[in-house]
This record gives structure tokens, C-alpha cells and sequence, in this order.
């Protein structure tokens, strides 16, 4: 009986091995599932590495908050310079198109007054080579015979023609009884007269007419001294 337990006893001690084996050999294989997780802890480690750049983004925003607000004063300050700048150009602008404008109302009143002046000086002429012809018309009316037909024509046609004269501004100047004017009159003689005052035109040899205030042609008379 004892050899028999013995017996048992080895067999069944050869057998724990056996078993143990077995077990050993099916635990094996779940090495490398912890080889797994281990070689899957470092990309969690990595993981872990990678949370603490999120004080350094808060960081960041400082930094941005800082840039931005430092952007803001120059951008505000540029565009400060930007308005400046504008505005000096729109005053010169304004300026220079008062000086246009103003130069431009000049050139219009100076060529107005040219205008007008060319008018006057090609009027004035006219007039001057009619005058000869009035003087003839007083000339001949001095020699007409009173009470006669013909004559009393040639009165009312002198009339008529004084009148069409006075209407364009064409008018005799007024000599006689009046005191010397050298801008109207033109002294060709000289008297001495007692009864008249000094320097009075007393005769009137040839009448001056004006045209719209320009002198066309000056009075010829005797003055006294």
C-alpha cells in the first residue's frame, strides 16, 4: 500500500508539472497583449506630454492680446496720418479751386470789359466819320434862305438825324457859357474879354460830341483870357 501511494503520489507529482505546463504554455500568449498596453503607454504618455501646451496657448493669448492691442495703436495712429493726410490734400484741392475759380471770374469781367471796349472803339469810329457829314448838314442849313421849302427838308432830315445819334448814345458836347475843360475842349484861340470871367470858353467854332462818355471828338473854341 504504501509503495502503491508512493506510486500515486509520483504520478500525480509528475502529473503538476504537466498541468502547470499547460497552463504556463496557455498564459504565455498574454505576454503580448501587456506588451500591447505597455508599448500603447508611451502613445498615452505622449498624450500626457502633449496637455501641457495648453498653459503655453494661454500664454499665446496674452501675447495676441499684447500684439493685437499694439496693432490697434499703430493701425489707429496710421490711419490718424492717413486722415491728416487727406484732409491736407482736400484743402489744397479747395484751395486751388477757389484761385481757379476766381481767376476764371477775372478772365470773364476782363474779357467782358474788352469785349465792350472793342464794341465802343469800333462804334466810336463810326461815329467820327459821320460827324463830317453833320457838319455839312449845319453848314448848309446856316446858308438855307428862311421860308424854304427845300430847306425846311433838310432841317427836319438834321432832326431826324440828331435824334437816331442821341438814340445810340451819340451826344454834343456843351461849350459855350461853359468854364475851359481840356478833356472836351480844344482851345485853338484866345481873347481877352472883360465881360466874361477867366478861362470861359466864349465861341464855338467847330461841336464835339461824345459817345457813351468817350470824347469821339473834342469842341474846337476861342477862350477868353
Amino acid at each position: 500500500m504504501a509503495e502503491e501511494n508512493k506510486t500515486v503520489s509520483q504520478e500525480e507529482t509528475d502529473e503538476i508539472p504537466v498541468t502547470g505546463g499547460e497552463e504556463t504554455e496557455q498564459e504565455a500568449p498574454k505576454e503580448p497583449e501587456t506588451a500591447q498596453t505597455e508599448e500603447k503607454a508611451p502613445e498615452d504618455g505622449n498624450k500626457t506630454e502633449e496637455t501641457p501646451e495648453a498653459p503655453k496657448e494661454t500664454g499665446s493669448d496674452e501675447d495676441t492680446a499684447d500684439g493685437k492691442s499694439k496693432t490697434s495703436f499703430f493701425g489707429k495712429k496710421k490711419k490718424d496720418k492717413e486722415k491728416e493726410k487727406l484732409t491736407q490734400q482736400v484743402e489744397e484741392l479747395t484751395d486751388r479751386l477757389k484761385r481757379s475759380m476766381a481767376e476764371f471770374d477775372n478772365y470773364r469781367k476782363r474779357t467782358e470789359k474788352e469785349k465792350s471796349s472793342m464794341y465802343i472803339i469800333g462804334a466810336r469810329d463810326i461815329v467820327e466819320k459821320i460827324l463830317p457829314v453833320m457838319d455839312n448838314f449845319e453848314r448848309g442849313m446856316a446858308q438855307a434862305p428862311e421860308e424854304d421849302a427845300f430847306a425846311d427838308g433838310m432841317r427836319m432830315i438834321y432832326k431826324q438825324l440828331l435824334t437816331t445819334m442821341d438814340g445810340l448814345g451819340v451826344k454834343p458836347i456843351e461849350a459855350v457859357g461853359k468854364e475851359f475843360n481840356p478833356d472836351l475842349h480844344n482851345a485853338v484861340m484866345h481873347v481877352e474879354d472883360e465881360s466874361v470871367g477867366e478861362n470861359m470858353v466864349v465861341e464855338e467854332l467847330q461841336k464835339g460830341y461824345t459817345y457813351k462818355d468817350f470824347v469821339v471828338r473834342h469842341s474846337m473854341v476861342k477862350v477868353a483870357n
